[in-house]
């Protein structure tokens, strides 16, 4: 793996901080995904001039300063106790201290801790400045082979399988990408529910383990990525982004209105909207309304 040029130990020269970060300003800092060398040159300056470091967990930003050959003075800053904490810390940067925000991989606030801090800085008139480098969600648009011109990212999709199809039905309608991110835990689930919310022939890509040694990634439709993943333990190890095409004008409705036609003669409402859905991709739910519309009936409503 590269490593990045050595920098200076413990406190750096006094030009070269000057050069590096400005007193009482904050830098949100971007950190690898997984590969090391891919901290910038400016990062590794900042983190290195910097009065003190606010890090998601002291103990992976440790490893990183000790990779760089640092040691700075850290505060833990996380989900739990960023809006208690941040005032203090902007007390520091009024006193002319400069900070380094950064989490545990990528870019903070990206689905992880930061808002508190970044606005209460804003709010306090201190000066915020990115120190920008890798991010997932980016990194996996990318190479997703999904249009990219236009995307909203979605971060953590909800736990619970009932809430987790409502939401993935909710952003199956938007126009643009979607990109979430998806925990090894729920990863084939999460591929379940995209085809029974969304249908099989939605295209899907799913990245894992971005930038690391066993990095993967497959575009195909929603059908084909779940079969996939599940042939293969491994492919449900790592950490995921699951990115997925925004809707068509009309989703595929066209077609599946067609094909509900010609199966409603023969089949009950839910089952016709059903099996078009599988044939068509068009949305289920989508096409359970137009089989309403179209004058369909349930068994026992004839």
């Amino acid at each position: 793996m590269p490593t990045p040029p050595p920098v200076a130990t413990d406190a750096p020269p006094a030009a070269a901080a000057d050069a590096a970060v400005q007193p009482g300003a904050l830098y949100v800092v971007a950190t690898p995904i997984g590969n090391l060398g891919d901290l910038s040159p400016r990062a590794a300056a900042v983190l290195g001039a910097v009065d003190r470091i606010c890090a998601e967990d002291t103990r992976t930003t440790g490893t990183l300063l000790a990779h760089l050959g640092l040691r700075r003075p850290m505060t833990a800053l996380h989900e739990h106790n960023e809006d208690r904490i941040a005032t203090g810390l902007v007390a520091l940067l009024r006193e002319g201290r400069s900070l380094a925000l950064v989490s545990d991989a990528g870019t903070p606030l990206v689905s992880d801790p930061g808002f508190a801090l970044v606005r209460a800085a804003r709010a306090a008139g201190q000066p915020v400045f990115a120190v920008p480098g890798p991010c997932a969600a980016v990194a996996a648009l990318s190479i997703s082979g999904l249009p990219s011109d236009s995307f909203v990212f979605a971060g953590f999709l909800p736990p619970k399988a009932a809430a987790r199809r409502e939401r993935l039905r909710r952003l199956g309608a938007e126009p643009r990408t979607v990109i979430v991110y998806e925990s090894s835990h729920r990863i084939g689930e999460c591929l379940d529910d995209v085809v029974e919310a969304l249908g099989p022939q939605r295209r899907v890509c799913l990245a894992r383990e971005l930038t690391k040694r066993f990095e993967e990634s497959r575009a195909g439709t929603a059908a084909e990525l779940r079969d996939w993943q599940a042939q293969d333990p491994n492919r449900g190890r790592g950490e995921f982004v699951l990115l997925i095409e925004g809707e068509t004008r009309d989703g595929g409705l066209a077609e599946g209105e067609r094909v509900l036609r010609l199966l409603l003669p023969e089949l009950p409402l839910s089952a016709a909207a059903r099996l078009a859905a599988e044939i068509t991709g068009a949305p289920r739910r989508k096409l359970y309304d137009a089989a309403l519309r179209i004058g369909g009936s349930e068994p026992g409503q004839d």
